[in-house]
């Protein structure tokens, strides 16, 4: 990550056009030759043979994205710039999707002119990531059917998780007060005592050590989500 300190600009609220001064010192400073809209690019800079461009805007816009891929059939040196500040979650974002696009990132901070590179351009090498992939299909494994079809159901989005505590609420339903490895043998849920003791959604009262009765907010949940399974009731 580069940074480069730059005389400061005004204060008054960003313009496009106060980018230009501090990205313009910024590769200065690196040897390039800068010069501001050129074509349609807002900065061409050259230094030898390396033909860079950089599009400056006031934040990220799909328009600024649009621009950017669209600079990358002339040099694969593309920068945007933008104003420092901001949501860090967004920029975060923004960063990452420029990264996966090829092009390079830039910040402008806009009380002193300081100019941070945050990424610079590039083929990017996508890295899969094992553990999320891994609870993505333990997820996929886990929900039974296809009960979001189109979204969320009426209620809220139905979850692997939520389908297996319905099923233990169905079985104390029909069977009343009932231990946790009873639970877990006929409802076919293996983690019946750990949900019904976690209790995420008040449906569960521990009534014993190790048993379990259904509540109010527990048959609610079945009157509202009970449609999403279709597999019978287990019997004792």
């Amino acid at each position: 990550m580069t940074v480069v300190q730059v005389p400061a600009m005004s204060p008054t609220a960003p313009r496009e056009a106060d980018l230009y001064p501090p990205v313009k010192a910024y590769l200065q400073a690196r040897g390039y030759d800068v010069k501001g809209e050129v074509g349609a690019a807002d900065i061409v800079a050259r230094r030898g043979d390396d033909l860079l461009i950089v599009e400056l805007k006031r934040g990220f816009t799909l328009g600024l994205f649009h621009q950017a891929v669209d600079r990358l059939a002339l040099t694969d040196l593309v920068y945007v710039a933008v104003p420092a500040g901001g949501q860090a979650k967004a920029l975060a974002a923004n960063v990452k999707l420029a990264r996966r696009i090829g092009f390079g990132v830039m910040t402008v901070r806009l009380r002193d002119g300081f100019v941070e590179v945050l990424v610079d351009p590039g083929p990017y090498a996508a890295r899969l990531s094992k553990p999320k992939r891994a609870r993505l299909l333990r997820a996929f494994d886990r929900l039974q059917g296809d009960p979001n079809a189109g979204g969320a159901t009426r209620h809220g989005l139905v979850t692997g998780y939520r389908q297996d505590a319905l099923r233990c609420a169905r079985f104390l339903a029909v069977h009343g007060p009932s231990p946790g490895v009873k639970v877990k043998t006929w409802a076919e849920v293996p983690q019946a005592t750990r949900i019904m003791a976690d209790n995420h959604y008040g449906w569960f009262d521990r009534v014993a050590r190790g048993v379990f009765d259904l509540t109010p907010a527990g048959r609610k949940g079945l009157a509202d989500y009970g449609d999403e399974l279709d597999d019978p009731v287990s019997s004792a």
